[in-house]
């Protein structure tokens, strides 16, 4: 499938349903991470530390990125809900990683038990996806631990800054509309 199908075909079959969304960025979801959240999310820096440590993240490296706004898959501007579909490349090995050093009061929009379920089944093959690519602060072969930490400082950082918590959709099956169909209700009693 084509990249952007998915989220297409997801962000169609929301507007079916009345729920317009529209692609986002925010300046403190940007390439520094943990290292570039403002003094309002200082309380979730630790656990993104730890988790972009836990990861082999290079603080020299991630510290001086620029501040380039991250983009993100889609936010219900009303009420300022983010949104991201996640195909199978985001349930690695890496990512079910990140969930051991969320807090226990983490305000999430997902079930991290489905998460780690769908980590378990999928990151087999999906810590194939792209293994040698290299990224700034994670490596040779560090896209995929790269991805990984992003998804989790959208996971912690959204609520720290105000937002309701993001909602995570799976779409492992890279399908947008079945993802939009099997969360309707979920995603309907967020944004209205």
């Amino acid at each position: 499938m084509p990249v952007g199908d998915c989220e297409n075909a997801f962000v169609d079959a929301a507007r079916k349903h009345g729920v317009e969304l529209v692609r986002y960025t925010r300046p403190w979801l940007n390439q520094r991470g943990h290292f570039g959240l403002p003094d309002t999310a200082s309380a979730v820096a630790p656990p993104l530390g730890q988790i972009f440590e836990s990861l082999g993240g290079i603080a020299a490296e991630q510290s001086v990125k620029r501040t380039t706004p991250l983009p993100g898959d889609f936010i219900h501007v009303d009420t300022g809900t983010l949104i991201e579909v996640d195909e199978k490349q985001h349930f690695t090995s890496f990512r079910m990683r990140t969930f051991d050093f969320y807090p226990e009061t983490s305000s999430l929009g997902f079930d991290v038990r489905e998460y780690v379920s769908l980590c378990k089944q999928y990151a087999p093959s999906a810590d194939k996806y792209r293994h040698a690519k290299s990224a700034v602060a994670f490596g040779i072969g560090g896209r995929q631990r790269q991805r990984a930490y992003y998804d989790a400082l959208r996971d912690l950082a959204t609520p720290a800054m105000g937002h309701p918590p993001l909602i995570r959709i799976a779409a492992p099956e890279g399908n947008g509309k079945v993802a939009f169909d099997r969360n309707r209700e979920r995603i309907l009693e967020a944004v209205c």
